[in-house]
């Protein structure tokens, strides 16, 4: 029997179960028609493509990933705080592997778009973590894309089962957050973070000595 009462909302929703099932990439019409108990050409009565719903699927996402974030981040400050933002980030990703490749896939075409407006309550709750930290507001752009980088790689690895050796991944993401908490709470000047004042010492990787071959990225 079709499905009554058959809107947007409905469709994404399922269409994102659907990608946490099945993989983003495996997420057609036809497979979210019968799903839904309707035939596939119904669903452009409520999307226009395939494209909007990996659009839209990003969009809720977010949403939940910063929903998640603003009640985790509660109360908490400093590395208390970074290990509540890690966490969350961790879990929605485990749990919800598909509907969050979908943010990866698309940018904001204008600030009022959705993407975009989602996605920004995801960085603001990182950089109110920074905010328990010594980071110049210069550098706090620089901050956030570290925290989005370890955070993000950590989970995704996670989530596809990347981690296979016995050491317990748990204490893995501990030590992460340790030296993360570390890093913030120490803000490198400017001859830390080259990590080498004379940068003509700095080993080539590509020539096994000091030189100025540059090593690869």
């Amino acid at each position: 029997m079709p499905r009554a009462g058959l809107d947007q909302a409905t469709v994404i929703a399922a269409a994102a179960d659907l990608a946490d099932e099945v993989g983003l990439p495996n997420v057609t019409m036809a497979l979210l028609a019968t799903r839904l108990g309707v035939r596939a050409p119904s669903l452009y009565k409520h999307v226009s493509s395939q494209a909007e719903i990996h659009r839209r699927i990003a969009v809720l996402a977010l949403t939940e990933l910063g929903d998640d974030l603003r009640d985790a981040l509660q109360g908490r400050s400093g590395r208390d705080a970074l290990t509540a933002a890690a966490q969350a980030i961790r879990s929605y990703v485990v749990e919800h592997p598909g509907r969050y490749a979908a943010t990866m896939r698309l940018n904001a075409q204008s600030p009022d778009d959705p993407v975009a407006v989602a996605g920004a309550r995801v960085l603001d709750s990182l950089r109110a973590v920074l905010a328990g930290y010594p980071v110049d507001r210069a550098d706090t752009v620089h901050a956030m894309r570290m925290m989005r980088s370890v955070f993000h790689g950590f989970a995704v690895i996670e989530a596809g089962g990347g981690f296979e050796m016995d050491t317990d991944v748990d204490e893995s993401f501990t030590w992460l957050i340790t030296f993360i908490d570390h890093g913030l709470s120490n803000k490198p000047g400017i001859s830390d973070r080259d990590g080498i004042s004379d940068k003509s010492e700095i080993p080539s990787r590509e020539t096994g000595t000091s030189g100025s071959g540059r090593v690869p990225a």
